[in-house]
């Protein structure tokens, strides 16, 4: 048995923020923004929106394409940094009860960036071990409830959203999710943080005054770590399954910065055709990224059947991965 991408979804929230709406926020400017990471809108959820919400409108779509029943699934993951509530319920239990999945797994992890990748490698081998059928995975994100709109280096960077994908199995290795890798290293811990908060620093009025609450960046630090751990990461898989950049179809990186997607991208020998590229619509989503640049390509008509798809992620952790399947969407 094997594990099979058998339909993808997303949903983005309707507030669109351009450049020029950040310019308004702090001291920026568009030219700016756009040479630095290459964006030029993102999208914020409603105040009453929270992540839940967003994958729960993400994964009906997904359920829908794949013509799956709520009580088809076997088990609900969700990926998020942004979870509904500090420390439980699981925002997989809010949105699991929001779809109607009753008595079935659901539990949230916690990967930043790579956390789409990391679900596929949980859903593969949950599959692959017999233990379910059909998994609903789901990578969701408000990022603006823990952004700093007083930090002009992070807050022109990231928007809200979510991206879903049914996991299902199949006896055929051309439908498969050929090979997954994942791993990390906390030794960079400190280069992508939310310090505030947790038992390190438990919420007070200090921790509060000091803005800990919200994300922190070392943007030079993890360019330069991003663009060498992906470039490796990527080359390390595709020797691994036989594979070179000329056979597959489409290169699917988290999109954090356009910059660091076209170096990975050229070091690697891909063409411009070759690379999604979303972060100039909705900035980084961390977990909901690459669901989401998926299914910009599938809603395009540029992902078809067959197709051979090529997913890579850096993030928070410091966590990265990447994987290669073959997009079977129903």
């Amino acid at each position: 048995m094997y594990a099979s991408l058998r339909s993808i979804g997303a949903y983005i929230p309707q507030k669109a923020f351009t450049n020029a709406d950040m310019e308004k926020m702090v001291e920026t400017s568009d030219e700016w923004i756009k040479k630095r990471t290459g964006i030029k809108t993102r999208h914020f959820a409603e105040a009453n929106e929270a992540t839940s919400d967003l994958a729960t409108k993400a994964a009906k779509v997904a359920m829908e394409r794949a013509g799956v029943k709520p009580e088809e699934i076997d088990m609900l993951i969700t990926a998020t940094i942004s979870p509904d509530y500090l420390c439980m319920p699981s925002t997989a239990c809010v949105i699991a009860h929001n779809l109607g999945i009753e008595d079935k797994p659901a539990f949230d992890i916690s990967a930043a960036c790579s956390g789409f990748i990391y679900l596929l490698s949980i859903a593969k081998a949950y599959i692959e071990s017999g233990m379910a059928k059909t998994i609903l995975v789901i990578g969701a994100e408000k990022l603006s409830a823990i952004t700093d709109f007083t930090d002009r280096s992070t807050c022109v960077l990231f928007g809200d959203g979510a991206g879903a994908a049914i996991i299902g199995v199949t006896d055929s290795k051309e439908e498969a999710i050929l090979d997954v890798n994942i791993a990390a290293n906390g030794k960079y811990q400190d280069f992508l943080m939310t310090p505030g908060c947790g038992s390190r620093h438990p919420a007070s009025q200090e921790v509060i005054d000091q803005r800990l609450q919200f994300m922190k960046m070392k943007g030079n630090e993890t360019f330069k770590l991003a663009v060498k751990t992906l470039s490796n990461d990527v080359k390390e898989i595709l020797e691994r399954n036989h594979l070179t950049s000329k056979e597959i179809h489409h290169f699917i990186p988290h999109q954090a910065n356009y910059r660091i997607i076209k170096a990975v991208g050229d070091l690697l020998d891909f063409t411009p055709e070759q690379i999604a590229i979303t972060v100039d619509r909705f900035g980084n989503t961390s977990a909901a990224s690459i669901p989401m640049a998926m299914n910009a390509l599938y809603e395009e008509g540029r992902l078809k059947n067959g197709e051979k798809v090529l997913l890579d992620a850096f993030g928070g952790g410091l966590t990265w991965g990447s994987a290669i399947l073959t997009f079977c969407g129903r």
